[in-house]
């Protein structure tokens, strides 16, 4: 049984919580992510690490109520346990692996997009505590949906607000403060996008245009976690991709966003399960109980 030591609601809908889970803190890194269960016949729930403790055995997680399985996450208390707690899943972050001193010579843009400040966060952490500064553009609807700011200044190099409504901080969507940046003569490397699909897409849709290489992390269209129910099947430069064992993070260049966004909304009916079966044949991947 995986503890809850602490509970946090961010913002309406939106909670974190910190859980003991030692093996998982010994070993995670940023990108990665879990699966959690509240028992043994419960909905098997993925969500990227937000944050991890060594030290103490935690890991937190930032999760929005968008369904039966996540609204019941949220009554859970302070003490209340998991059943399961399965990770750490998925491919680490693409810097993990890279050259420190090679990492500290590029200038890293990040993008977060709602909830997506969660998985971002963990990885401009990472590269903070190691002498790297990133610049973080946070974006949200409303200021009353904004998460982690102050978490994020804390480790981010700048961060830029921005909010749809003009609420708080820059008016307007992320995209618009890509261009301004840019416009005042700030130069990337690469960048690093995590939010909702569409925010992805036009993210990369403009980065490609400024010739800026883009990571994307697919984690908001997976469901089983474990690559055998197939609804997180994806094309990437032509070929079939699982977001769950091949990423979550891909290059978002090369992601064929319309198909994935087409497919989502296919997969929530018996019919679009049995469409997409029969047009992806032996890809399409069986086994979630779903597709007989």
């Amino acid at each position: 049984m995986y503890k809850i030591v602490k509970k946090t609601e961010l913002t309406t809908n939106i909670y974190l919580m910190e859980v003991e889970a030692k093996r998982v803190a010994k070993s995670c890194e940023p990108g990665q992510f879990v699966i959690v269960r509240m028992d043994s016949e419960g909905e098997r729930i993925p969500l990227t690490i937000c944050d991890y403790d060594r030290q103490k055995g935690t890991i937190t997680i930032v999760f929005q109520t968008v369904g039966a399985g996540t609204m019941l996450m949220a009554q859970l208390k302070e003490g209340e346990c998991f059943h399961d707690f399965v990770g750490p899943l998925g491919c680490p972050s693409e810097f993990v692996k890279e050259d420190i001193e090679s990492l500290k010579s590029k200038k890293i843009l990040f993008v977060a997009g709602g909830v997506g400040a969660a998985p971002v966060y963990p990885q401009v952490k990472w590269l903070h505590e190691r002498g790297i500064a990133a610049d973080v553009i946070v974006g949200s609807k409303t200021k009353d949906l904004l998460i982690l700011e102050r978490e994020m200044e804390a480790v981010a190099g700048n961060l830029y607000i921005t909010t749809d409504d003009g609420s708080y901080g820059r008016s307007g969507m992320v995209t618009q403060t890509i261009k301004d940046l840019v416009a005042e003569g700030r130069q990337y490397d690469v960048c690093v996008a995590i939010g909702p699909m569409i925010m992805m897409k036009f993210v990369c849709l403009l980065t490609k245009d400024l010739n800026i290489p883009t990571v994307v992390s697919l984690n908001p269209i997976m469901v089983d976690g474990t690559g055998m129910c197939g609804a997180c099947r994806v094309t990437v430069d032509g070929k079939v991709k699982f977001a769950c064992v091949d990423g979550p993070e891909f290059d978002g260049h090369a992601v064929n966003f319309d198909e994935a966004m087409r497919r989502q909304t296919m997969y929530k009916t018996k019919e679009g399960r049995d469409a997409l079966k029969a047009a992806e044949g032996d890809t399409h991947h069986g086994g979630c109980g779903h597709c007989e």
